[in-house]
């Protein structure tokens, strides 16, 4: 077997002849090839035991250097695995992790705190494809490498009732700090493609993620209780919302207590014509806070940044600043809605009513429209301070005959056509909140790594 140390180079050292770079958190010292762990790239073997051998050497290596796992190209067949911390999975640019569609290759896992139960049933649910918990410093990335989740058996099962615990995601992170999720390409998940959870410090960019539009869940990134976390530059096609922000399921999610916070979301491509570019919930019963949306395209998409809440779901959503919207082919632009229901078991409270204020959108252009907004609070629970600024929606050849339905809401607006319906009447500034000072993740910036190519030859 080759040696786990058979590339080696500094943190800093320029470019390698014959070498691909990427972005990471950190560079590593050590390097090696799934194959040195024999590793079969024939799309038939399962390299379960490839992966998790590789990564248990591998991790030995966290205090002197780290050390990066080399995806060579071929086809990696696998079960669900387990990262380490201080470590990078690269996968190559024409490489191919397939996701075993045999549930025995995916271990049961307890449900999350703050959801009390699987999301797609109660109980146990299938731990994620690539997976980890309690970690520090860890890079998933590559050259547009591959993750395959080879999702039709799981939606078909799933569709037909047949699964008895949740399914698996692509990715999922817990309880981690200094995350990286980068330049890849992600298809046909069995459900969400990327989780984080409970994690601080997460940088995911540059990810383009598919999946048919018909596909149940097939949410494209998902930020769950995460706080300073950087989404920028990800192209998503989806059966579900293409990123989804939230925290925690009704009374778990209450008792957890904590919020998403201190995210940005930035340059955006969505396509999803039965869901959101942007979700605010539905599980947002630990609070969402701060959350910054610039430079958004969506096309052929159900709606833009849609808030969903319910009574019984408590927590928050405010603070929420939205600029710079492009949209084609939309079935709303602006749409919260109060009755959401979905709830996790008969023990929600009933009096616990969420807190919906302070959400601005402001430089928005709209076309192909059916209907401009749907705007639905609570009864005994307005949602308030609601700013619209700069906004121009023109409508589709047959578009619905209300085009601001509005109950239980309250804000003001400025330079917005169609005309906005009453409870949004109120004069606004030229323009809607939008924070001038950064957030801290934005000021992360990510070091040029080296991937030595001979030995992938």
């Amino acid at each position: 077997m080759v040696s786990i140390i058979s590339i080696l180079y500094s943190i800093n050292q320029s470019t390698l002849p014959g070498s691909d770079t990427y972005k990471g958190l950190n560079c590593r010292k050590h390097s090696a090839l799934l194959t040195d762990f024999g590793g079969k790239g024939d799309g038939v073997t399962l390299n379960t035991k490839a992966f998790e051998s590789a990564i248990k050497k591998l991790q030995t290596l966290a205090n002197d250097g780290g050390a990066q796992l080399i995806v060579p190209p071929g086809k990696w067949l696998t079960g669900s695995f387990s990262l380490t911390s201080h470590f990078t999975l690269y996968i190559h640019k024409d490489a191919v992790i397939l996701g075993s569609p045999n549930l025995s290759d995916y271990p049961l896992i307890a449900p999350l705190p703050s959801y009390g139960r699987g999301r797609d049933v109660e109980g146990p649910r299938f731990q994620s494809l690539i997976f980890g918990t309690n970690l520090t410093d860890v890079v998933v990335t590559g050259g547009n490498g591959t993750i395959n989740g080879q999702g039709t058996t799981w939606w078909s099962n799933f569709k037909a009732g047949h699964l008895k615990n949740t399914r698996p995601y692509l990715i999922e992170l817990l309880y981690s700090v200094n995350v990286q999720i980068s330049n890849l390409v992600l298809v046909d998940s069995p459900s969400w493609n990327v989780h984080p959870v409970y994690c601080t410090n997460v940088i995911i960019e540059g990810l383009t993620i598919r999946a048919p539009v018909t596909s149940p869940n097939t949410d494209g990134i998902n930020p769950d209780s995460c706080s300073n976390v950087r989404i920028v530059d990800n192209f998503i096609v989806s059966g579900d919302d293409c990123i989804s922000v939230k925290s925690g399921w009704d009374q778990y999610g209450i008792k957890y207590n904590r919020p998403s916070q201190h995210i940005v979301i930035r340059r955006l491509t969505c396509i999803s014509p039965d869901s959101a570019a942007i979700a605010l919930g539905s599980e947002m019963s630990g609070g969402i806070q701060d959350i910054r949306v610039e430079d958004t395209v969506a096309i052929n998409t159900q709606s833009a940044v849609r808030i969903k809440t319910g009574i019984g779901r408590g927590g928050f959503v405010k603070d929420i600043f939205v600029k710079g919207m492009n949209l084609n082919n939309m079935k709303y632009v602006f749409w919260m809605t109060g009755n959401y229901g979905s709830h996790p078991d008969p023990g929600f409270d009933p009096k616990a009513i969420p807190v919906i204020k302070g959400i601005n959108y402001m430089d928005v252009v709209a076309v192909n429209v059916n209907q401009t907004a749907n705007l639905a609070g609570i009864v005994g629970d307005v949602f308030s301070n609601i700013c619209l600024s700069n906004v121009k929606v023109r409508l589709s050849q047959t578009p619905s005959k209300i085009q601001w339905n509005c109950t239980n809401i309250q804000g003001v607006s400025s330079n917005v056509t169609p005309q906005p319906c009453e409870l949004l009447s109120g004069k606004g500034p030229s323009g809607c909140n939008f924070p001038a000072k950064a957030l801290p993740i934005d000021g992360v910036k990510l070091q040029t790594c080296n991937v030595a190519l001979p030995l992938l030859l």
